[in-house]
């Protein structure tokens, strides 16, 4: 329960003047990374001003798996403390028999404005257990002022990222900066390592961890190939202390000047452009790179979306914050000010968040091709998975197992936690 008083203890109360029997105070789960806690009290104030109620924020671990545990604590008991949960892309399978169905609240016409896979992915047993909030992939954050000084081109391949980065880092350090490094990524043992490492295995080729129809397919060359990759990377292209970055550890190196390529999610942008930042104006964006000639290029699918707890004692209102929030004008002003991929289609060709966010049209394929990670066909087994997959991806960054040992291992290890394919 550590956590779960952590959570709480951040919570604040955002209110409106109303009258006291008409009004109802609402909790809602924020996240923390980047703008994202401050945009949802904004939008959460807005809401209460409209409606004469008043909402509650609770923040808790930046880290994902450690707010699932915070969750399933909670709502496994029961509890009314949380009303409006915000819910991982890959939670609905394991969260979802906590959540109402939101279809009584929130018009057909509404929904299908949403894009139709992030709508299906929440929908469980027919029951709409959670809107889209905000969509999210894995993108390349460039130096274009670096690349441009000494003749590179944005690379295509990770071999070719390797050598510019390499080449730049290089040159840079000679020229004075010692605290220069080609590349950093997110590889803490935690989610974020999940969705880094799912990137390069499936932009070889290797597969997806665990295919749709339940079989494991982790254990092959392309997977071990793309691992040795990355593993090459750690002491020459990036620090050793990238084995304990989340998303604001490597935007701190990439932010402060210090970095060549940044893989990161679309929320880094507003923050890279903002009036203080040392690289604003210094930054651009593209699809990650391909895992070779033959290879592609792949972003894992993130993104965030609103639930209502079954045990909410305003269920009503939590529902219609919601809908307020997962609203068309709230996910554009989210959107300008945030870099926070709409799940609503039309905005895509919205000349005002096209402004503040240029790659968002160039990479529209990434954003809505992105690899899912298997969540769905392994349901309430998930954590497990993606706890020893990652476990696996860090020992061989970290030098202490090599890429085929450890996948042959997973492989072993997953195939008898599925039965044999059936999860």
């Amino acid at each position: 329960m550590r956590h779960v008083l952590f959570a709480m203890s951040l919570a604040t109360t955002l209110s409106v003047p109303a009258v006291a029997s008409a009004a109802e105070t609402v909790a809602i789960s924020c996240g923390t990374v980047g703008k994202e806690f401050e945009l949802c009290k904004q939008g959460s104030e807005a809401w209460a001003k409209k409606t004469g109620n008043e909402v509650k924020l609770v923040s808790g671990p930046t880290d994902a798996s450690e707010q699932l545990t915070v969750f399933q604590q909670q709502l496994s008991a029961g509890s009314s403390d949380i009303d409006v949960f915000r819910v991982d892309i890959i939670w609905p399978g394991i969260l979802g028999a906590h959540f109402i169905d939101l279809k009584p609240y929130i018009s057909d016409d509404v929904v299908q404005q949403h894009f139709p896979a992030i709508v299906k992915n929440n929908t469980v047993d027919g029951k709409l257990v959670a809107m889209p909030w905000f969509t999210d992939a894995g993108v390349l954050y460039y130096r274009s002022d670096l690349l441009q000084k000494h003749g590179q081109k944005a690379p295509t391949t990770w071999e070719e990222l390797a050598a510019t980065a390499k080449l730049v880092q290089d040159a840079e350090r000679k020229a004075g900066n010692d605290k220069m490094v080609g590349f950093v990524f997110e590889a803490k043992a935690a989610e974020t390592l999940t969705c880094n490492a799912l990137e390069w295995v499936d932009s070889f080729g290797g597969g997806s961890i665990v295919a749709d129809d339940g079989s494991v397919n982790i254990d092959n060359p392309k997977a071990a190939l793309a691992l040795k990759t990355a593993a090459s990377w750690v002491g020459t292209i990036s620090p050793q202390g990238v084995l304990n970055y989340e998303e604001e550890g490597a935007r701190g190196v990439f932010q402060s000047g210090n970095a060549v390529f940044m893989r990161n999610w679309p929320y880094a942008w507003a923050l890279s452009q903002a009036p203080d930042s040392p690289v604003k104006g210094k930054v651009a964006v593209v699809a990650l790179p391909k895992g070779g000639a033959d290879g592609k290029s792949s972003g894992t699918l993130g993104g965030w979306n609103l639930a209502v707890s079954k045990y909410s004692k305003h269920q009503k209102a939590a529902a219609d914050l919601v809908k307020y929030l997962t609203s068309s004008e709230e996910q554009k002003r989210r959107a300008i000010q945030g870099s926070f991929n709409p799940t609503i289609t039309s905005l895509y060709k919205d000349a005002e968040v096209l402004k503040a966010n240029p790659f968002f049209g160039t990479l529209l394929d990434t954003f809505t091709n992105a690899v899912a990670r298997p969540a769905k066909v392994t349901g309430a087994k998930y954590s497990r998975v993606s706890s020893d997959f990652r476990n696996a991806v860090h020992s061989v960054l970290s030098g202490t197992g090599k890429p085929e040992e450890k996948l042959k291992d997973l492989q072993k290890k997953l195939t008898n936690m599925s039965k044999k394919g059936k999860w």
